[in-house]
């Protein structure tokens, strides 16, 4: 997604108790009302975490069997020099996460063994976005600023997956995901190209779609272009269906299901990233400060998502603030069963480790890590 993707404002819906609806129905002649913003200390000076960690959440009991008592959110990585963090990819015969630096038109690379982080792992990078590794550990890239897929082989040499689609150049490819029978799948919704900020400024030539390349023949098919802004996407845990982010309108997640490893049918909504949520505010009446409760209704987008072995889509969240932005997690039927608060709009994630049970969470300037009971369906 767009670092400078503008989001919805949000709107508000039931609210707590009575001093709440007079303080909010009296903004407009004089009580100023704005949200409060819970930014989370996550530097050296910060306290230890008393556990459970506050900001992993049950929303439903079925998460609980996910949520660890006695472990922290842990931000592993943050740079003010960073800009806008995405596509999380886990190498596990380097046991190394690599991510992008869309703008800084660099990958940066974690090691596990020691946190040291290497801040030019690739550059230039072709303002990539999203990442991934096939089963045969070579990297894929989507790049914003060539509008191209590639693939970094096991010899150093870079290989062209994809650029054009009837003749006609990609938007800006965003992110890839790899079937076991060799086909990439990727999305197209052209993000990189509509600003300099990401890529390079130019028109949109394609219609917003999803694709699949063609591991045999090389040949590039378009899977489908009912969506809006097709973001991240990732695989059921029997790659038998297909999820979808749109971070258009209406932001959701989509699903259809996988017909013979090579098209889709049966499209439709999974998950809405419409919710309620309840929150602090600041207001000022009568020149005497008052913290409220409010509840509201609010809908931010999702970026990037991975699915656990039971089914659970783990998806970034982001661009409404506190109480929102991090990590939703939806249950096989699309309900919201739990989160993972942090004090920035999440990118993507990815699941890592050497049990695959570490989700990665890239969020604007920081990278941050938490182990859970789940466990990531795919190699990366």
């Amino acid at each position: 997604m767009s670092a400078s993707h503008t989001h919805e404002s949000p709107e508000s819906g039931g609210i707590v108790n009575r001093r709440s609806f007079l303080a909010a129905t009296t903004a407009g002649i004089g009580a100023a009302v704005t949200t409060a913003a819970a930014g989370r200390d996550f530097s050296d000076r910060a306290a230890p975490v008393r556990y459970p960690d506050p900001d992993i959440i049950a929303l439903d009991p079925r998460f609980n069997k996910y949520k660890l008592g006695n472990t922290p959110i842990q931000r592993i990585y943050h740079s003010k020099k960073m800009l806008w963090a995405e596509g999380p990819a886990w190498n596990g015969v380097g046991r190394y996460l690599l991510w992008s630096d869309i703008p800084n038109n660099v990958q940066l690379r974690y090691l596990e063994e020691d946190d040291h982080v290497s801040t030019r792992f690739r550059f230039p990078s072709g303002n990539s976005n999203g990442n991934t590794f096939d089963f045969q550990g070579r990297q894929i890239s989507c790049q914003h600023g060539t509008r191209k897929v590639v693939r970094y082989e096991n010899n150093g040499k870079v290989t062209v997956l994809a650029s054009e689609f009837d003749g006609k150049p990609f938007n800006a490819p965003n992110d890839a995901v790899v079937h076991p029978n060799g086909d990439i799948w990727f999305t197209d919704p052209g993000y990189g190209s509509m600003m300099n900020y990401e890529g390079n400024k130019g028109k949109l030539h394609l219609k917003e779609a999803v694709y699949r390349i063609d591991a045999k023949r090389g040949k590039i098919h378009k899977v489908t272009d009912d969506i809006v802004k097709p973001n991240g996407l990732c695989f059921s845990p029997d790659y038998k269906q297909l999820y979808v982010s749109d971070s258009g309108r209406p932001k959701e997640i989509k699903v259809w299901d996988v017909d013979n490893e090579e098209s889709l049918s049966g499209g439709k909504q999974f998950a809405s990233m419409a919710m309620m949520i309840t929150g602090r505010v600041k207001t000022v009446q009568d020149r005497v400060p008052t913290e409220l409760i409010l509840k509201r209704k609010v809908t931010g987008g999702a970026d990037g998502i991975r699915c656990d072995t039971d089914g659970n889509i783990w998806s970034s969240a982001g661009w409404v603030g506190d109480g929102f932005d991090g990590v939703h997690i939806f249950a096989p039927d699309g309900t919201r069963i739990g989160q993972i608060k942090l004090p920035e709009i999440c990118s993507n994630v990815c699941f890592g480790g050497k049990k695959r049970n570490r989700l990665f969470m890239t969020a604007s300037q920081s990278v941050y890590a938490v182990y859970v009971e789940a466990q990531g369906a795919h190699i990366t």
